[in-house]
């Protein structure tokens, strides 16, 4: 019985840590977003499959999309996929990254989700004629 109980607290103790490192990383920004869980599961999957972004949410309205924040070039992963899709880059407003595509104009909202990650939301709208490609 000496042993099963070392066990159990030796768990209990490394799951403090484990949570404690946690909370460490992303204690401030944890519950900014609603349900932390999807963006936890993302940045989970950005360390360790080798992708440049993750979309964790996804409405009629808009998808929204986690990446890493990769310093001076945090905006080219959102650049790259825009320019996938059609759209070109036409330049930054604040937060905002504005594409032209046939003439209309498009804005990604993005914002930093920790020092390690951005969040970035694109409307639903942009796509419709995209379907099926």
């Amino acid at each position: 019985m000496g042993k099963l109980k070392i066990i159990f607290i030796t768990f209990i103790i490394l799951l403090a840590l484990g949570s404690a490192i946690i909370i460490s990383s992303f204690g401030s920004v944890l519950f900014q977003e609603g349900n932390p869980v999807p963006l936890m599961v993302s940045a989970m999957k950005l360390h360790l499959f080798d992708s440049d972004y993750v979309q964790f949410s996804k409405t009629e309205k808009r998808s929204r999309y986690l990446s890493k924040n990769i310093g001076d070039s945090q905006y080219d992963i959102v650049k790259e996929f825009m320019k996938s899709k059609g759209w070109i880059y036409e330049e930054q407003m604040g937060s905002g990254l504005i594409f032209v595509k046939e003439g209309k104009e498009a804005i990604v909202e993005t914002r930093q989700y920790s020092k390690y990650f951005i969040i970035w939301d694109v409307q639903q709208a942009l796509f419709t004629s995209d379907i099926g490609t």
